[in-house]
């Protein structure tokens, strides 16, 4: 398929086959960057084309990006920074605010000497993305953003606890399992876990958990943790900034993605100057988990598009 970028939005349904493309075992490398106070940890995968940048969802990490970043490395490189971890926060000190996170990302794309990178966002990931460019100044040449939280303008503002819906699930997420045998059992028996794909799962597994002293396993990000992002949403409001981007913006969203009921991603794209609209189906919010195939051919198509109008190839 072939956007035209500048110009007509464009609402396209997609199917794919569920065949697998790669198994090419490429690995990353791990590294880190000062940011001044504090470290932040990220994935890079060498490529002789543009940057992109990747950012997950709320209480995920960088590594579930890994079947997606593997294919598009070879054209692109690309940088997936962990978000988690390097701000401490629970509800009693304070939330973590995704513009302090999108300040954050403006300071680490400084220190990389990254200017105009393309840039892929999943819900949490897409605000971060969208006020780093918007209120910090990283002009993007071109984000694709996966079911980006924006929300109703009338929640931005609001005082939240730990009854707050996404919050309190969090704060209620099982942290213990005896090994890995009995985590993997555990979120197969889950509805969030339960149309992940296989390898997916099998890195959230690996990356997204770590052995206590007691030889247990609990998540990297823990539930305060997870709540403290959850809560730092409604900090501030993205939505007057939207028309201010200029470059080409993909919205994808799932076709059984719960998060539809609250906001609507037509809507969203119809708000960007260049946006583009895009329902992948059979798929909830955490879709890249789900069918990261289909996604990294939808962004590896939105992006050569973009990379061929700038280089005048046809």
């Amino acid at each position: 398929m072939r956007y035209d970028l500048f110009s007509s939005r464009r609402n396209q349904t997609y199917t794919f086959s569920t065949a697998r493309n790669d198994s090419s075992g490429m690995k990353p490398h791990t590294l880190t960057q000062n940011i001044g106070h504090a470290d932040l940890s990220y994935l890079l995968y060498d490529g002789n084309g543009p940057t992109v940048i990747m950012l997950h969802a709320t209480g995920f990490l960088p590594w579930l990006w890994h079947p997606i970043a593997r294919k598009l490395s070879p054209s692109y490189r690309v940088l997936a920074p962990y978000l988690c971890s390097h701000r401490e926060g629970d509800l009693v000190k304070g939330s973590i605010q995704w513009k302090l996170l999108a300040e954050d990302l403006t300071i680490f794309c400084e220190r990389l000497h990254i200017e105009a990178p393309l840039m892929v966002g999943h819900s949490m990931g897409g605000t971060v993305a969208t006020l780093t460019h918007t209120v910090f100044g990283v002009q993007s040449k071109g984000m694709v953003l996966i079911e980006p939280v924006f929300l109703p303008r009338r929640f931005y503002g609001l005082e939240l606890s730990a009854d707050d819906s996404y919050a309190a699930q969090a704060m209620r997420r099982k942290n213990s399992w005896r090994d890995t045998e009995d985590a993997r059992e555990y979120l197969k028996s889950r509805n969030l876990f339960k149309n992940w794909d296989e390898e997916v799962l099998e890195l959230y597994l690996r990356y997204g958990m770590q052995e206590r002293k007691t030889g247990t396993l609990e998540l990297v990000c823990s539930p305060k943790q997870e709540a403290a992002l959850f809560t730092g949403a409604r900090f501030y409001d993205p939505w007057p900034h939207l028309p201010e981007i200029l470059c080409p913006v993909l919205v994808i969203e799932g076709e059984q993605s719960e998060v539809r009921n609250f906001i609507d991603f037509s809507k969203v794209a119809a708000t960007f100057r260049h946006g583009h609209h895009t329902v992948v189906k059979d798929a909830g919010h955490l879709l890249p988990m789900e069918r990261p195939e289909e996604c990294a051919d939808i962004i590896s198509n939105f992006f050569d598009t973009i990379h061929r109008n700038i280089t005048g190839q046809t």
